[in-house]
């Protein structure tokens, strides 16, 4: 797992709050709740005092990013807080780039054959 010291707001240059999630997804602010309770999201508190928060890069053309539910899937599965997932996926893993520039670039299966590996050892 990952470092809870760690400042996300270092990592991950972009955060929606869940208004502006909902907005970029054409969804309400209830669905977004649930995507992150059932893994299709993930939500973190970026920085003390800024409430939870979607990386901005997880949407794309007004949708989840191809490949990032079953991500999260595995990774909580091993255990991971949402918070241990989005450190994860922000930081460079030599793929080349970070999990979630393979995500967008549709190159995902590298980053869920990592993930396996991760999550479970």
């Amino acid at each position: 797992m990952t470092d809870a010291n760690t400042d996300l707001s270092v990592l991950v240059s972009e955060w929606l709050d869940w208004h502006g999630a909902a907005k970029a997804l054409g969804v309400s602010v209830n669905r977004v709740r649930t995507m992150i309770r059932e893994h299709a999201l993930a939500g973190a508190v970026p920085s003390e005092g800024a409430g939870q928060k979607v990386p901005a890069l997880f949407i794309q053309d007004g949708e989840v990013v191809k490949g990032l539910p079953g991500l999260l899937t595995v990774l909580h599965d091993g255990g991971w807080t949402d918070r241990d997932c989005i450190e994860w996926i922000f930081t460079d893993m030599d793929l080349p780039g970070r999990p979630i520039d393979a995500l967008r670039e549709n190159r995902g299966s590298e980053v869920q054959r990592r993930a396996r590996v991760e999550a479970f050892s």
